[in-house]
């Protein structure tokens, strides 16, 4: 198979994987704060075409 002539070219010594295996633990114990968002959730096609009114016409103002 092809994946045991590429894999078998892989030297991994007790320091890569204790690198690795902090690298892991310090990701997961380094949480990313919830950051509020504020939205709005459209229910039907009026409340959608209004919004899309209201972006164009941001859309342009900021052109």
């Amino acid at each position: 198979m092809a994946t045991s002539s590429i894999t078998k070219n892989f030297i991994i010594d007790s320091d890569q994987v204790e690198t690795f295996v902090n690298a892991l633990e310090a990701s997961a114990n380094d949480k990313t704060p919830r950051v509020p968002v504020n939205l709005t959730y459209l229910q039907g096609a009026d409340q959608i075409l209004k919004f899309m009114e209201r972006r164009k016409k941001t859309d342009a103002a900021s052109k």
